[in-house]
């Protein structure tokens, strides 16, 4: 990569943190950074055009679990590890909302629903067994009840009877979202590369020299915020899940609001506008889902339009618009790694798929390392 003198002056030169990444972590780090380093000169490099893992490709959930991933996680994690996780997710929306807006992301608070199929006896009758513990668990944070039984109102089919609605759930709109923060990085006269991939770096005590594109310059500190892409960085604590997505052409007379969740958080739907957008699958083939390859597999994608037509739209006709792919980041553990690497290196990742609500406080945690 030839650069010019001025290319090197005012992007390369006196570099006080370089981030990588540019997805919601990243750009909060940055956005915090400057809120408490005012004069120092910020620079964030991504690898892609737009964010490459999964802060543009998300669904949109503003969201920090479902009963039965909450009763799940209970089984490897302890009460009080739970209680944190979920107190951080709620801390992330309100973190990302006052930075914001709730006009500019579109909040929606439709509320959450989880749904079980009409076979999965056992998952339907543990959360309703456990539904009051549940309730008096999280009643120090949330102040009442965030779980109830609902009969089904959407016309669903090959369901159980009974679903859960979580009132303290909605969605938002990514796009929006995304390009929000983005705006808000540059107003704050904080550089962004696209484009620009880190191939090594190396800490010299007094700095850290990077390479991208075959350049080398000096950053005082380095900060990764690449999520699913960090195993390299921590020995594999760090695994990437693909989450294959798909959006229904408008449909008429949609009756659908607020964001559904099915078979554990493996399958999530919303509503966007008049749409249907759906995804999930991931556990049809972990193997070949764990995975940075954004293209999709057949395998899912006909499970998910199976699900569209026998589950969410019965009896209706509905056209696939578009389909894309985003990459997470999950672990043996869902506490997120927010750690000092060495002298001058840092990073916040595995944000075990619930990035729109706990990215934003994991970038400012990220920050307040330095």
């Amino acid at each position: 990569m030839q650069l010019s003198y001025w290319e090197i002056k005012n992007w390369f030169t006196n570099v006080d943190f370089t981030i990588v990444g540019s997805g919601i972590v990243g750009l909060h780090c940055a956005l915090q950074l400057r809120e408490r380093f005012p004069e120092s000169k910020i620079l964030i490099l991504e690898k892609g055009m737009l964010p490459q893992g999964a802060s543009t490709k998300n669904a949109g959930f503003a969201c920090f679990g479902s009963l039965s991933e909450i009763i799940d996680d209970l089984k490897s994690h302890s009460e009080e590890e739970v209680i944190q996780l979920i107190q951080k997710r709620w801390d992330g929306l309100q973190l990302l909302r006052k930075r914001l807006g709730d006009t500019v992301i579109d909040f929606k608070p439709y509320g959450g629903y989880e749904l079980f199929l009409k076979d999965d006896d056992a998952t339907y009758t543990e959360c309703l067994q456990k539904l009051p513990f549940l309730n008096e668990m999280l009643k120090p944070l949330f102040r009442s009840d965030v779980f109830s039984k609902e009969i089904d109102r959407f016309a669903f089919e090959n369901i159980k009877e009974y679903c859960i609605f979580n009132p303290f759930e909605a969605q938002i709109d990514t796009g929006n979202m995304m390009q929000a923060l983005l705006k808000e990085a540059i107003s704050k006269d904080i550089l962004i590369l696209n484009q620009a991939e880190v191939t090594s770096f190396a800490d010299k005590n007094n700095s850290v020299e990077l390479v991208i594109n075959e350049y080398i310059f000096q950053t005082k500190k380095l900060l990764f915020a690449t999520n699913g892409f960090a195993g390299y960085l921590t020995n594999n604590a760090v695994k990437p899940a693909r989450a294959q997505v798909l959006i229904t052409e408008p449909i008429p007379n949609l009756d659908i609001k607020g964001t559904f969740h099915l078979d554990k958080g493996y399958y999530y739907f919303r509503n966007f506008e008049d749409r249907i957008l759906l995804g999930g699958g991931r556990n049809l083939d972990f193997e070949v889902e764990t995975t940075t390859d954004l293209s999709q597999t057949e395998k899912i994608q006909n499970k998910l339009e199976d699900l569209l037509k026998n589950v969410i739209l019965p009896n209706q006709e509905f056209k696939i618009a578009h389909r894309w792919s985003g990459i997470m980041g999950i672990g043996s553990h869902k506490n997120p790694i927010v750690t000092q690497l060495s002298e001058n290196v840092y990073c916040g990742v595995r944000l075990g798929g619930m990035g729109v609500a706990i990215g934003s406080l994991i970038g400012k945690e990220l920050a307040d390392l330095i």
